[in-house]
């Protein structure tokens, strides 16, 4: 199982992301291990979660949602 996920960092932006354990992946980004971005930016916290089967899914909706301007991805977390 993969994971699509939008984590809100503390500067008030929105990073995108893909990985088959979400608990260590955002672990990961919280103690500056997770990439350079959210290692500039510092990750706050998970704002929402969506689930795949296979990574070729995830990333085909990784892609798709990182080309979404900031406005669009505020609506698909308030759904």
């Amino acid at each position: 199982m993969y994971f699509v996920y939008l984590l809100k960092c503390k500067d008030n932006t929105i990073y995108t992301g893909i990985t088959n354990d979400l608990e260590r992946r955002f672990s990961q980004h919280k103690n500056g291990k997770g990439g350079s971005y959210t290692l500039s930016h510092d990750a706050d916290k998970i704002l929402h979660i969506e689930t795949f089967k296979t990574r070729g899914e995830a990333l085909k909706r990784e892609i798709e949602i990182k080309g979404w301007r900031r406005e669009r991805k505020l609506a698909l977390i308030k759904k």
